[in-house]
């Protein structure tokens, strides 16, 4: 179990280029935190310097209240986990576990390895490949022996580096719920990278989102989603993105691209003095208004449309809609799209729409959504204009109590089988 605190971390290269760039996070103790953000972001960089592969410029890194900026790997405790596994192909997957163990020559008998190579096996339901080669194993299996080859060194914390992205999307799946119930049980800080937004929201207590080396927001996912300080974070946690349009102030209503809609009071004074904003949409909080209820369509606003493309998964359906940019935002918009790894592609916004719509290719449809549900930002400073920072907080605090009790969930669990396999 261990706090770390990254104060203020700078990681400059030789010509100056500042790949992490003032970074700042306290990693509580069990915690679970993932580093998230578009490729050359920083994020790997950032692990590595924990981690102590990489040297740190300038900036404090605290691991247990002690300065380790100077330390060596070895002498930091820490456990990593590798994107291509790391593993020996000429050892069994017992002494690839084990293989950490032998390097402190000695310290543990070869009873105490048998013991902990065992037990990491059991947890990862690897007990019947401990003989086995690595080339033998399936993606998903070399995943657990790299995981188990951590879990033996009672390390800290664990660092996970992209450890996923070589598996296939069902196997992503399987892994992540393997992870986060391992994380669970043990308690251990675990600090994950990633570029998988869905990693991120599904695994994290709480996910800092990186932009070109600098730390944009560091919250749960929930915040991120809900209370997003920007418009990088905005667009890049949710998926499908959230849809960006310009919007120009008339009084208490917004002149979008597909016509006028009113604003509620709230958002109406929050863009007093404003000309021109931008509009930001969650696809699923669009709504099909032709089978809608009709107590709801009047609690919102209808907008008609021209869809260009729809997309019909089984359980939802996506429709596209194309529109032309206001050019005193268009600029930003693009800049937007390419800082989230978007191919500059023509403007349009995507509605997750329910399985049941009827909506199809070039039809002239009816979208219903809720005005409060919007996101507003500014369009010269890209910060969000309508985040309440007392919901956020709240959030916040409730994300923390959920994260403990998950914790005391998992150590009573761990208990009850312990009694268990003891009584047998």
């Amino acid at each position: 179990m261990s706090e770390i605190k990254l104060q203020n971390i700078v990681k400059k290269y030789g010509d100056g280029f500042p790949a992490v760039n003032d970074v700042s996070i306290d990693i509580r103790d069990g915690e679970f935190i993932i580093l998230v953000g578009p490729s050359g972001c920083g994020k790997s960089t950032l692990l590595r310097m924990v981690v102590g592969l990489e040297d740190i410029t300038s900036g404090e890194l605290l691991i247990n209240g002690q300065r380790v900026n100077d330390k060596a790997p070895r002498d930091r405790n820490l456990a990593m986990v590798f994107q291509n596994y790391a593993l020996y192909p000429h050892l069994s997957v017992f002494e690839n576990i084990a293989f950490p163990l032998r390097l402190t020559k000695g310290k543990f008998s070869d009873a105490e390895i048998d013991e902990r190579v065992n037990r990491a096996a059991d947890l990862l339901e690897l007990r019947e490949h401990l003989q086995r080669k690595p080339a033998n194993l399936s993606g998903g299996q070399r995943q657990r022996v790299a995981m188990g080859r951590a879990l033996v060194r009672d390390a800290d914390a664990f660092l996970f580096d992209e450890p996923l992205s070589n598996l296939d999307a069902k196997l992503r799946g399987q892994m992540r719920t393997e992870i986060a119930r391992i994380q669970r049980r043990l308690g251990t800080t675990t600090i994950y990278v990633t570029h998988d937004q869905t990693e991120a929201m599904t695994l994290g207590d709480r996910v800092a989102v990186l932009k070109k080396g600098v730390l944009q927001q560091c919250a749960s996912p929930r915040e991120l989603y809900e209370q997003p300080v920007n418009l990088f974070v905005a667009g890049f946690i949710g998926s499908p993105p959230m849809n960006f349009l310009p919007a120009r102030v008339d009084g208490d209503r917004l002149s979008l691209p597909f016509g006028s809609i009113p604003m509620t009071p709230d958002l109406a004074r929050l863009v007093e003095g404003k000309e021109l904003v931008i509009a930001g949409f969650r696809p699923e909080h669009f709504e099909d208004a032709s089978v809608l209820e009709p107590h709801r369509r009047d609690a919102g606003v209808v907008i008609e449309v021209d869809v260009d493309v729809t997309e019909w998964l089984g359980n939802e359906l996506y429709a596209y809609v194309p529109y032309e940019p206001d050019a005193a935002v268009a600029k930003q918009l693009e800049e937007l799209d390419r800082d989230l790894d978007g191919e500059g592609m023509r403007t349009q916004i995507v509605v997750a729409l329910d399985a049941k719509s009827r909506i199809r290719d070039g039809d002239r449809a009816q979208l219903w959504f809720d005005p409060a549900r919007l996101h507003l930002f500014d369009p010269e400073t890209g910060t969000t204009i309508t985040r309440d920072e007392d919901e956020a907080r709240r959030i916040d605090t409730e994300n923390e109590e959920e994260r403990k009790q998950a914790l005391e969930r998992a150590r009573l669990s761990d208990e009850r089988a312990k009694e268990k396999a003891a009584a047998v």
